[in-house]
């Protein structure tokens, strides 16, 4: 068994709406049932992998599916929360796609690994480590995934369809997109301010500032050594708190010091964790954690300090270890309790006490490990959310709008939350910017509380999802240029329009990025940008294979047409049906209320009709069309052509923009540009856009080389014709060929190149359309041949010429300038050149330098 490639589907995509891993195994000489006893040796390593053949499934097991099924199941083991895999074969004997969801991408991937060495244990009777594999897996899940803070914020924004996006491998999250994007990094919002986080670690300044706003706090101040705390200390009087002045998670944290001994103590450990130490008065009770969202107590928790409860048998040490091996606890923050430390100020805590670690606590006695309560340290939460006194919670709230955070956590010490703080003496000891959940999410005891759908509704008002409109548009041909009128259209509306194409990533009509960007990474980094109202976005094939979409839905999809030679071949997609799959995932992944735009005249794109969650709408120039016809006698939407107009029709609705009006369609006269036309008029419908609107951006849309360039830019020469296009397929040709007939020319030229990674028959059929097409012929090769050997294309174009009979010359320039100067060299006033350019920008650029010379 051996894998050639594995990568990451980190959107929906060809196989499930779900994140997974593929990878390409091959295995022709694995089946299960050849290899004896390999069944119960894989179980006897791994008993819960389940059933090899699902119920219902008679084909041969093969390890490939074995191996699909041990890195499912290992991840299931772990705690993942995964459930689909497959296993497919290709059109390569012996060769598989396996395809495994994921949580965490790299606890799939480890799981992968883990799961062939599995399989090679039961192959070859050798060990395997299922309990080393699986603590594995969950110590990199747990570095992996969200904690709990965050991971609340997240599942509440998910619930409400507002999409997400992990943007470093911490806790920094996007919520939605472009201009209606918000920011989190675990319970710190975009609003929360640089300045009020600032003033919460100084400890000092946020007392000076409660005390200012008639919040009670503790007298104290900053001192400069261990002896200047026993000082303040003295000044105070009675027990002391000694803390880092800009401390959090109560690291360096002392309560309760009364001696110099323990001053002296407490001050060593708070200079570790900063060199700037606090004194303050220690106020007897409990420590409560009110949780403040906007301007709202949202929940509330008295914390208790970390404490083991004597048994007369056990030492603490024991009794410790004991509380440790509770499964909620554990070293980090991924479960709702940490574990009891041992350290100096746990052995000091102690001491104070009368005990050390190896003493036996009499039955029943409460021993502190700690006089904070952090959960941090060690610490339980007990919910007190419902009997907090609205005092008391004016107070939280006064709090945090006088350090200016939008969510904070108010630390108070007070005998309860029943009565306000005044009336109790307690005081207000901590004001925390990025507070942990998890103590309201699972309280040790009592109600978990809804804190992460608080903090979203903060961020969101109701009813709002952080979306901006999103068109995806896939096909053969017609992309770019239907993105780009797509594009115009909503610009016209006022819109800031991220566009992403083959040629590059546009901003508000902005090029910020180039090359061919009609995959998932372009869309991302439009999705991304905070200036972008409506995002617009050619979606090809490749990126689709590669890793997916890079939304979890669109408002709308547009499929312009599938046809020959748009790449088949490549990654197991061999015919025109494998293709449709492909296109077909932006229509599976249409939102309820969205609409996909597909043309009627393609069967296998009006196929995708049964496949879309939304609306359909049809398109296509002839109005009697079956498929239109039936969806128009339903009273459903279709664009057509009659009468010399784009007609746009839904039951006794018509609306008409006459051709005429649409410069890019020359009259009507270039069939697939008012196909173009018809797409994009279609999705601004869909969209609603005022019909205003969409007849003004038809209108004056100019499809030239700045706005549209590779597609049918057209240029005059000392009196002939240019035409340069990106046409790369013979579909592709075979429109361009119905258009130039339309266009008077005393002679036909045309220069052309082939793409190297198409198929053989693919690359023969251009010239082969071409020849029968134009008079004189100009063969280049370009500098990238794709895999290709030199002269190869070269020779599969002479050979689709040969089935040709028109044409008379031909000639081969190697270079894609030389070609071209040889072209326009040759012109006279009256004839056509048609030049199929292959760097797009490049040559255009040529083109138009000498056009100006002339």
């Amino acid at each position: 068994m051996e894998v050639s490639r594995i990568r990451a589907l980190r959107g929906p995509n060809l196989w499930s709406k779900r994140t997974a891993i593929e990878a390409i195994v091959s295995c022709s000489e694995c089946l299960i049932e050849d290899m004896s006893g390999f069944e119960l040796r894989l179980r006897a390593r791994f008993p819960e992998i389940g059933s090899l053949q699902p119920a219902g499934h008679e084909e041969a097991i093969s390890m490939a599916h074995a191996l699909t099924l041990a890195t499912l199941g290992l991840q299931v083991q772990a705690g993942c929360p995964v459930t689909f895999s497959r296993t497919a074969a290709t059109t390569e004997s012996g060769i598989f796609q396996v395809v495994v969801e994921y949580s965490e991408e790299k606890v799939a991937r480890l799981a992968f690994d883990l799961a062939q060495e599995l399989c090679s244990a039961a192959a070859g009777d050798f060990p395997f480590d299922l309990d080393d594999a699986l603590v594995r897996l969950r110590e990199l899940d747990e570095d992996e995934r969200l904690g709990p803070s965050t991971g609340a914020i997240v599942q509440a924004a998910h619930a409400r369809g507002i999409p997400h996006r992990r943007l470093t491998s911490g806790s920094m999250v996007q919520f939605g997109w472009g201009s209606r994007q918000r920011r989190i990094q675990a319970a710190e919002t975009d609003r929360t301010s640089a300045i009020s986080e600032a003033i919460a670690q100084d400890k000092e300044l946020t007392k000076m500032l409660l005390d200012a706003a008639g919040v009670p706090v503790p007298q104290g101040r900053p001192v400069s050594d261990a002896e200047d705390a026993w000082a303040a200390a003295c000044e105070i009087g009675g027990p002391v708190v000694v803390k880092p002045r800009d401390g959090n998670q109560g690291k360096g944290v002392a309560v309760n010091v009364e001696t110099r001994e323990r001053v002296l103590a407490a001050y060593a450990a708070s200079s570790e964790i900063s060199e700037d130490v606090m004194v303050e008065r220690y106020v007897p009770g409990y420590d409560f954690r009110l949780l403040v969202v906007g301007n709202h107590i949202v929940a509330a928790a008295r914390r208790d300090p970390p404490n083991v409860l004597g048994d007369d048998v056990h030492t603490v040490r024991e009794l410790v270890e004991q509380v440790n091996s509770d499964p909620q606890r554990g070293e980090g923050h991924a479960t709702s309790l940490t574990k009891i430390r041992f350290d100096d100020i746990a052995l000091a805590t102690l001491a104070s006490q009368g005990y050390d670690a190896d003493a036996v606590p009499p039955k029943g006695a409460r021993v502190l490990l700690r006089n904070n309560a952090n959960l941090s340290t060690g610490g339980s939460a007990t919910d007190v959310t419902d009997d907090v006194h609205p005092d008391m919670a004016a107070r939280a709230v006064a709090a945090a709008q006088m350090i200016g955070l939008d969510i904070c956590g108010i630390d108070m010490v007070c005998d309860g939350v029943h009565r306000s703080l005044e009336e109790q003496g307690g005081a207000v000891i901590e004001v925390n910017a990025a507070p942990g959940l998890r103590m309201h999410i699972t309280p040790s005891f009592g109600k978990g509380r809804a804190v992460g759908e608080a903090i979203v509704s903060n961020m969101f008002a109701e009813g709002e999802d952080g979306r901006i409109p999103v068109i995806a548009v896939a096909g053969t041909n017609g992309k770019t240029t239907t993105v780009r009128l797509i594009s115009y259209l909503l610009g016209q509306k006022g819109l800031r329009v991220g566009m992403t194409n083959s040629d590059g990533v546009y901003i508000e009509g902005r090029r910020i990025d180039t090359g061919d960007c009609s995959g998932p990474k372009s869309a991302r980094t439009v999705l991304l940008h905070p200036d972008v109202d409506a995002a617009v976005l050619e979606t090809a094939r490749g990126g689709v294979l590669r890793e997916g979409l890079a939304f979890d839905r669109c408002n709308v999809a547009v499929v312009t047409n599938i046809g020959m030679g748009d790449h088949l071949g490549l990654s197991y997609i061999s015919t025109v049906e494998d293709l449709a799959v492909v296109k077909r995932v932006i229509v599976e992944n249409v939102a309820p209320n969205g609409v996909s735009v597909l043309n009627a005249a393609d069967p296998n794109v009006a196929r995708m009709a049964e496949s879309c969650p939304g609306s359909v709408m049809f398109f296509t120039s002839d109005p009697h069309h079956p498929v239109m016809a039936t969806h128009r006698a339903r009273g459903l939407r279709v664009v057509f052509v009659d009468g010399g107009a784009i007609v746009a029709a839904e039951g006794s609705f018509e609306h008409r923009i006459p051709l005429a009006q649409i410069p890019l369609t020359r009259n009507g006269t270039i069939g697939f540009q008012v196909e173009n036309a018809m797409a994009a008029t279609a999705a601004g419908w869909a969209l609603g856009l005022d019909w205003e609107i969409i007849h003004t951006g038809l209108a004056t849309f100019i499809n030239d080389a700045a706005t549209a360039p590779g597609r049918f830019n057209l240029f005059d020469y000392r009196g002939a014709t240019l035409i340069a296009d990106y046409g790369h397929n013979p579909d592709a040709i075979q429109a361009l060929v119905k258009a130039i007939e339309h266009m008077p020319s005393k002679r036909r030229l045309v220069v052309i190149s082939g793409a190297g990674d198409r198929r053989d028959e693919d690359i023969r059929d251009q010239t082969r359309i071409l020849g029968e097409a134009f008079d004189d012929v100009i063969l280049y090769q370009d500098q990238c041949q794709r895999g290709r050997a030199d002269g190869e294309v070269l020779a599969l174009l002479r050979q689709g010429l040969e089935k040709a009979s028109r044409t008379k010359a031909t000639e081969e320039i190697r270079g894609e300038f030389l070609a071209i100067d040889t072209a326009l060299a040759r012109l006279n006033a009256g004839d056509l050149c048609l030049i199929l350019i292959d760097d797009v920008d490049a040559a255009l650029e040529h083109i138009a330098k000498r056009v100006a010379e002339a």
